[in-house]
């Protein structure tokens, strides 16, 4: 049985933050679109010659990326057996997951093991075991951020690939918005749970140092962040405590900061357009071969 220790790096408010930015940045659904692109022809590579498939989540959050990913591949290879495995560190995030299992019958159909930790503790584990169970597809999505090694991390879960074997890293794109404003303010804004911005620059750097085979491939995404401007505007003020990972953004920064940060936001990390600032959102699928 997998590990239920409550062992949690993302929790509380930050969960609710995190939740507020899904609903209104749309990223999910650009994700969704993009594996849904992307998938079909990997998954034939992966399943080929399998009579079942080991599938681990790594940072899955609340499920809802793994829960469109493992509903494509039943709906591929709808007489398959598949298993499931999930790092995650926030409980309240497992608890999430569960909660969309339990209202799905296809996915009731997958056992499910649960590791509430660290990606790096699960790691840490598994490095003790003799015989490390082994996967034909390990997803990591918009997590690499909260790793303390990022070569060690690409490393550790690159080996535990299988033949024929996909590693999936959905992060940042290099040179994008996420990446000017963390780079530009990191002294101020890598101080909490992110201590060192990654974007997918180094990323394919760190699979370079390893020799490792990868594609990247682009997900378009842009979202509306013309309330931040309003220091009225209660939702444009919840999007910048999440942009900044503060917990209240004009209540953490100096006026020269924040007016800093609100203009580089405005001018550099964004497009206007029909009246509306959009932030450059955009995002790099890296799916690695074992």
């Amino acid at each position: 049985m997998a590990s239920e220790a409550q062992q949690t790096c993302y929790e509380g408010d930050t969960v609710d933050k995190f939740q507020f930015y899904l609903q209104q940045s749309g990223e999910h659904q650009a994700m969704i679109k993009a594996v849904h692109n992307l998938l079909p022809q990997e998954f034939q590579r992966i399943a080929k010659e399998k009579k079942n498939l080991d599938i681990l989540g790594v940072g899955s959050g609340g499920g809802e990326m793994d829960a469109q990913i493992l509903s494509f591949l039943q709906t591929t290879f709808p007489a398959m057996p598949i298993t499931v495995d999930i790092v995650e560190g926030s409980s309240k995030l497992i608890d999430s997951f569960k909660g969309l299992v339990a209202k799905s019958p296809s996915l009731q159909k997958i056992p499910f093991g649960w590791h509430v930790m660290h990606s790096e503790d699960y790691a840490k584990q598994e490095k003790l075991k003799p015989d490390r169970k082994k996967f034909d597809f390990i997803h990591m999505i918009q997590m690499i951020y909260y790793v303390d090694d990022l070569d060690e991390t690409i490393k550790f879960y690159h080996s535990l690939l299988k033949e024929n074997g996909r590693l999936m890293i959905i992060i940042e794109i290099a040179n994008g918005g996420w990446e000017i404003l963390w780079r530009t303010y990191k002294k101020e804004l890598c101080v909490n749970a992110i201590k060192d911005y990654r974007s997918a620059g180094d990323v394919i750097a760190a699979l370079e140092r390893q020799g490792l085979k990868y594609e990247e491939h682009l997900i378009p995404n842009r979202f509306d962040i013309t309330g931040c401007f309003d220091p009225s505007n209660i939702n444009g003020q919840r999007m910048l405590s999440f942009m900044t990972e503060t917990h209240n953004f004009s209540q953490s920064f100096t006026p020269e900061i924040r007016a800093g940060i609100l203009d580089l936001l405005r001018n550099k990390s964004s497009t206007l357009e029909d009246g509306k600032v959009l932030f450059n959102s955009n995002l790099s699928c890296i799916v690695v071969h074992a």
